[in-house]
């Protein structure tokens, strides 16, 4: 009895012990994505700030942006743990046209960009993203990060007497390094001693107070500008419905539309990769448009995600969607009743947090294999990165796609080729090999010696693949030179689509069991000389 007694009290005590383990477990979690919400909120301030500047709009508008978009992604985007908001990719393009025609046209303008976004997710067009090749993600992260550091030297500015801008200089661009260096330091030494607190809110942290306690004469949050304001309000953005105001916020609209939605879905594949998930791309396309549409609506710039910040939050420990609403949460207090003490934060804290950003973001080993992966791919990554810090990110994309597509094209260009073999009939077998598009059709009518060849010729593709209109048009031309000559053309192994495409006098396309089964892009018919639908 004694016995039975001491392990049913082993058992309870063990089930406790496991309990408690649980509800610690489930604190520290919690604790750990609300300390990465926080710290994230407050490096989103002077980004907020910084791109309205950009963009020529009141601080406010790109606050209450990175609110709303962060807020309404967090909760319903593709990818838990990334953040959005007010992007400098963004604001680059908006303040040509704040310029020209006024804040108004703007949150028209983010309104019809989220309607696209909106779109875009509905149509499940966010999987196409997985035709960015990886030296193009490779050249866009590299870019990113040079971008991010440049747009940190702007804090290294101050304001004269007469209101224009100068860099620091001694003391002052003493102190501020120094404040940089030590951030750094402190977010770099800080996993070695704990990770209770996220290291960027430590070194944060340190540094505040330190400037604070002591009245350090150091630029702070608040000499950007205040970011005191109230909850946002319900705004009908007012402009004429007109064909004319239409036509003025489209092509914004549409420019806006695809930075974002490109910048969100190469983030998104970066979150990715470090938090071994996969999927949800049309889903944050939604969730962006959504986002943009309803910032609109409350006079926000509107916004994108936001890689650095999304590195933050990943780096400190954030990986569901609960960082992601903290932080947004914590910038809505921010605004309404904590900016007098926000605004205390020294500059060179938060700009020591985002250069860690960019040494955590650059990939550096891209740096090491150059020497080991083709001259294409290296060429690809240079322009991305390149066009990235000088134009802007889409424009950056599109050009890596399209050049490693020729990259592609060519080197598939060169793998056609074939050989030739004369059977136990005395007739002419060609064996094909490699992929048979618009690239490679001149080296397939190279190879054949029509000329030479005899009265009966096979071409067999079992080791080739009729990839577009152009290749079925190269068969048709070959087969008429070797009409005119008077000589049959047997075509083996084709698929089924091109069987009653290549129909035609002179030809006998010859039907085997293993034929292969696959469509091509595009189906051509000869006989009406019209496109037809693709298989």
């Amino acid at each position: 009895m004694q016995r039975i007694f001491k392990e049913l009290s082993q058992r309870i005590l063990d089930n406790e012990i496991s309990l408690s383990n649980v509800r610690f477990s489930s604190l520290f979690f919690l604790k750990t994505e609300i300390l990465a919400g926080l710290t994230v909120a407050l490096a989103l301030v002077p980004e907020a700030v910084s791109f309205s500047f950009v963009a020529g709009v009141h601080p406010l508008v790109g606050l209450y942006a990175a609110f709303i978009v962060g807020i309404i992604t967090a909760l319903i985007g593709g990818r838990p743990g990334m953040i959005s908001g007010a992007t400098g990719a963004l604001a680059v393009v908006m303040v040509s046209l704040v310029a020209q025609h006024g804040v108004e046209y703007l949150f028209a303008t983010v309104v019809l960009m989220g309607i696209f976004q909106i779109i875009a997710g509905l149509l499940k067009l966010g999987k196409f993203i997985r035709l960015v090749p990886y030296p193009v993600m490779l050249g866009f992260v590299n870019g990113l990060a040079i971008v991010i550091f440049l747009s940190q030297l702007s804090q290294f500015q101050i304001v004269d007497a007469e209101g224009a801008k100068q860099w620091m200089e001694g003391k002052t661009l003493f102190i501020m390094l120094i404040l940089v260096a030590s951030t750094m330091g402190i977010i770099w030494i800080t996993p070695k001693i704990t990770k209770f607190i996220p290291a960027p809110l430590m070194g944060i942290f340190i540094i505040a107070m330190v400037v604070i306690l002591f009245d350090i004469d150091v630029p702070r949050v608040g000499d950007l500008a205040s970011i005191k304001g109230g909850l946002p309000d319900f705004h009908i953005p007012m402009v004429a419905l007109t064909l004319d105001s239409l036509l003025i916020i489209l092509p914004y609209a549409l420019i806006l539309a695809t930075i974002g939605l490109i910048e969100s879905l190469l983030t998104l594949n970066l979150v990715g990769d470090i938090t071994g998930k996969s999927g949800g791309a049309s889903q944050e396309c939604f969730a962006q448009g959504l986002a943009n549409t309803v910032t609109g609506f409350f006079g926000g710039m509107g916004g994108c995600a936001m890689i650095g910040q999304s590195m933050i939050n990943v780096k400190s420990g954030g990986r569901t969607r609960i960082s992601g609403i903290t932080a947004s949460l914590f910038l809505l207090l921010f605004i309404v009743v904590g900016s007098s003490l926000i605004e205390k934060i020294p500059l060179g804290a938060l700009v020591g947090v985002m250069f860690m950003v960019v040494i955590g973001t650059f990939a550096w080993q891209s740096i090491t294999v150059i020497r080991r992966i083709p001259k294409a791919d290296v060429i690809v990554m240079l322009i991305v990165t390149i066009v990235t810090v000088t134009y802007d990110l889409a424009i950056a994309v599109i050009c890596g796609v399209i050049v490693s597509a020729l990259a592609y094209a060519w080197n598939n260009a060169t793998r056609i080729r074939g050989r030739v073999e004369i059977n136990e009939n005395g007739n002419s077998i060609y064996y094909i090999e490699g992929p048979l598009f618009f690239g490679s059709t001149q080296g397939f009518a190279n190879i054949f010696k029509i000329k030479d060849d005899t009265d009966l010729v096979i071409i067999d593709f079992i080791n080739s693949r009729i990839v577009d209109q152009s290749a079925l048009q190269a068969i048709e031309e070959l087969a008429i030179k070797y009409e005119k000559r008077k000589k049959i053309l047997q075509l083996r192994h084709l698929s089924i689509d091109c069987h009653t495409l290549l129909r035609k006098a002179g030809q006998l396309v010859v039907n085997s069991d293993d034929d292969p089964d696959y469509g091509i892009a595009v189906d051509y018919n000869v006989k009406a000389g019209v496109f037809g639908k693709g298989h």
